[in-house]
């Protein structure tokens, strides 16, 4: 009798605190939820389950969820150690999308359709970042990161304010952002035989003339009429690619981004230097160091000839065929690598050059859709990839399988390190380390140990020899990046126009037949540019570089 008593009261106390519970609020009011810290944080209308940790990096919600991501870098499946740790960690699995063809096509299709995935990572130079915020098709990250994203505002700080759309607020998150003052673009060539004909230059890490380094591919290619059976080539060029061979002829001339004149910011084909860095591209191309057939060259098929041997470099960022250089080291040793040397423009000082433009605000732009399925659970996946936590195991892999602590501190496995310079692709593909480059911070992490482990942790030889040649090279390009006509203005068609006529000229100002031509091509591409609006564009972009100027609080 006294059990059933003693139950009847549990039950009713139960009844009556429900009934307590259900008249204390306003209508529709959600009652809060204890976190597993502790922690009080409201249930949102859409994820009920969703109890963000904003003490600590790792999501606590870990109920399985599949978000989709295009990135315009690679399309791996979600399959390797470090995607199934991240998958433990966060319950997210990610169905990665193919950028198969040229990702910026597939990113406007995508946008005109509205039917993008839930992430999204492109080029945030190119005008496409703000065409899909413009479209509004991207999530406004202000009031999550004000709200539960700590680990984004420690790890990205100032670089949050620089990084806002002009309304003020923030659509994405930057990918390699931070200062980094390693060098970017230079003349590759292989490093045993440049050696053989300038060793002083090479021993020295001492910059060449436009006289040097031609003197120096001619005396090569008269020493070796043929390698490996073929005919021996000087240089090729990444031939799609114009803005990698063209970083070069512009940087060892000191452009940058915009000729800028009494304050005033013009196209940078306006610099007078410009036409300089475009004769001596044609002066290397009629004296037959520049093979015949560069125009052609795609990506694969630019590597597969620097993979021959016979072909002795290129111009390109320095990481850009580091396919290639696995395949000539595995035949040569370290030595038979392409290397970067600096070659300086006919009257410029040696420590003005441009070679190493690279902006803080990151190259990259990470961005949630408006079609995620879950916003809020979105976020604290990038909160948490985002994290000093995030990137250790994004670019470090976990502790005891690819790396230990040693004396305090993170030290690599040698294995890792010796995979990573025999076969940089298959080790990242394998590994899951630095498969996934998203949210990369540049520089030192807490610990003191860069972010980037594979690439900074022992700096190999074709890196370290590349350094050592093109010293003060670094700029910073941030205060010109995204300046253009917005999409879908009439100042954007021109622009287009302009940079169509562009593209096209250059390859046949480098393919003519005279010094002469030179300079007829070349005025008759800025008379060209010139009337399908150039000067309209440049309104556009003076416009927007004050705006920008107001918006940092730059006088």
């Amino acid at each position: 009798m006294k059990k059933r008593v003693l139950c009847f009261v549990v039950v009713l106390t139960m009844v009556l605190t429900l009934f307590a519970g259900c008249g204390g609020g306003k209508q529709g009011a959600k009652e809060p939820a204890i976190s597993d810290t502790g922690t009080t944080t409201t249930i949102s209308d859409k994820t009920p389950e969703t109890t963000p940790d904003t003490k600590t990096s790792e999501p606590k919600t870990l109920e399985p969820i599949t978000f989709t991501f295009f990135d315009k870098n690679t399309g791996d499946p979600w399959s390797n150690p470090i995607s199934d740790e991240i998958t433990k960690r966060t319950g997210v699995t990610i169905e990665m999308q193919q950028p198969s063809g040229d990702p910026l096509e597939k990113l406007n299709i995508m946008l005109a359709a509205g039917d993008y995935p839930d992430f999204i990572l492109m080029d945030r130079s190119n005008d496409i970042v703000n065409k899909y915020i413009a479209a509004g098709a991207l999530v406004n990250l202000d009031e999550y990161i004000e709200k539960s994203g700590t680990d984004i505002k420690e790890m990205y700080g100032d670089v949050l304010t620089k990084t806002r759309y002009k309304d003020g607020s923030n659509y994405y998150l930057s990918n390699w952002y931070g200062k980094d003052p390693d060098c970017v673009n230079g003349f590759l060539i292989q490093f045993d035989l440049l050696k053989e004909v300038a060793p002083e230059k090479v021993a020295n890490h001492e910059s060449f003339t436009e006289d040097e380094m031609i003197d120096a591919l001619n005396k090569l290619k008269e020493k070796y009429p043929t390698i490996n059976g073929k005919e021996t080539i000087p240089l090729t060029l990444w031939g799609e690619n114009q803005d990698s061979y063209m970083g070069t002829f512009r940087g060892m001339y000191g452009i940058k981004t915009y000729y800028e004149d009494n304050g005033q910011l013009f196209y940078n084909v306006r610099d007078p230097k410009f036409v300089k860095a475009l004769s001596f591209a044609n002066r290397l191309y009629r004296e037959g160091l520049i093979e015949k057939e560069w125009v052609i060259n795609k990506r694969e098929l630019w590597l597969q000839k620097l993979s021959a041997g016979n072909v002795l470099g290129t111009l390109s960022a320095y990481w850009e065929p580091a396919d290639a250089n696995t395949i000539l080291m595995a035949d040569k040793g370290d030595e038979g690598q392409m290397v970067g040397f600096k070659v300086v423009g006919e009257g410029i000082d040696p420590d003005k050059t441009t070679l190493g433009g690279r902006s803080s605000l990151g190259w990259d732009a990470i961005a949630m859709t408006k079609n995620c399925k879950d916003p809020q659970r979105g976020f604290e996946f990038m909160n948490y990839l985002a994290s000093e936590e995030g990137q250790e195991l994004l670019l470090w892999g976990m502790e005891g399988e690819h790396w230990n602590m040693v004396d305090g501190k993170r030290t690599p496995k040698t294995e890792l390190l010796d995979s990573f310079k025999n076969d940089w692709t298959k080790t990242k593909q394998e590994t899951g380390v630095r498969e996934w480059i998203w949210f990369v911070k540049n520089g030192p992490a807490k610990d003191g140990q860069p972010y980037d482990m594979a690439a900074k942790y022992r700096i190999e030889f074709q890196q370290s020899e590349t350094n050592k040649n093109l010293t003060n090279t670094y700029w910073d390009t941030a205060d010109y990046d995204n300046l253009i006509p917005s999409g879908g203005t009439p100042e954007s068609l021109k622009y287009q126009k302009t940079k169509d006529i562009m593209d096209q000229a250059i390859p046949k100002i480098i393919n003519c037949s005279s010094e002469e031509e030179v300079q007829k091509l070349y005025d008759k591409m800025i008379s060209d540019m010139e009337s399908a609006g150039m000067a309209d564009v440049e309104k556009v972009i003076n416009t927007n570089y004050a705006e920008r100027k107001a918006l940092w609080g730059i006088k």
